[in-house]
């Protein structure tokens, strides 16, 4: 078998740290996402950058600041210490923390565009009817923005799955606890085991493979049946 049992449970952990984080972000995204889409507010701007930053910093400033702020002395961390919680970095939580904030704009983004397509046109209709803002949320915006929440969760998913300095700076490398794939591979090829770091790489690199051919495909879909209704 080419994978050890280290090697296994950094898969393990791995998937269920990108499942968690996937979770989270589409519950936070969501409003997120769909506020952006219909404000007029100053704030959509500041909020707009804030929500694109981890695009351009680089993942260890992030996970600094982040450790920063998760630490005994920062609030976070007292917060977390005094609800009895206790401190987060260098456990899975913490990596879930870490993951929330890195792969944010990679969940919004899509879920930002879908929902800006939807238009105001169909809730105008739906108003009519005496649809109210819950309503014409569920039964108009939701159902349009099927692809949106679909390309927004695989993108979430996959971002989670390939980090390395976000949860190398905030989880360290705890067997069982904080080692990911992307730190597995370090350590493969920090000990010169080049072997169980190709199987490694190579499962991410197929991985990161289909899950870009699976969203091309998907995208070309769309535009090809919304062609086909357009000429109808």
């Amino acid at each position: 078998m080419p994978f050890n049992p280290e090697d296994m449970g950094a898969i393990w952990l791995t998937l269920k740290l990108a499942s968690v984080v996937t979770l989270i972000l589409l519950i936070i995204g969501t409003p997120l996402a769909w506020w952006l889409s219909q404000t007029r507010s100053w704030l959509k701007g500041p909020i707009t950058v804030i929500v694109a930053l981890p695009l351009v910093l680089p993942p260890t400033v992030i996970g600094f600041y982040l450790l920063m702020l998760m630490g005994p002395n920062g609030p976070v961390g007292q917060f977390t210490q005094a609800a009895g919680i206790g401190l987060l970095p260098f456990t899975f939580w913490g990596l879930v923390v870490g993951s929330v904030c890195y792969s944010l704009p990679f969940v919004v983004q899509p879920l930002y565009n879908a929902m800006s397509a939807v238009g105001a046109r169909p809730l105008e209709v739906a108003a009519t009817l005496r649809a109210g803002p819950w309503q014409r949320f569920f039964t108009v915006v939701l159902p349009l923005c099927k692809t949106g929440f679909l390309t927004a969760a695989v993108l979430g998913f996959a971002h989670t799955v390939g980090e390395f300095g976000v949860v190398l700076m905030i989880g360290g490398n705890i067997p069982q606890e904080t080692r990911l794939v992307s730190v597995q591979i370090y350590d493969h090829v920090e000990a010169l085991n080049y072997s169980q770091a190709h199987w490694l790489s190579a499962t991410m690199l197929v991985f990161s493979f289909v899950v870009l051919l699976a969203l091309y495909s998907l995208t070309a879909a769309k535009k090809s049946v919304g062609g086909q209704h357009d000429k109808d």
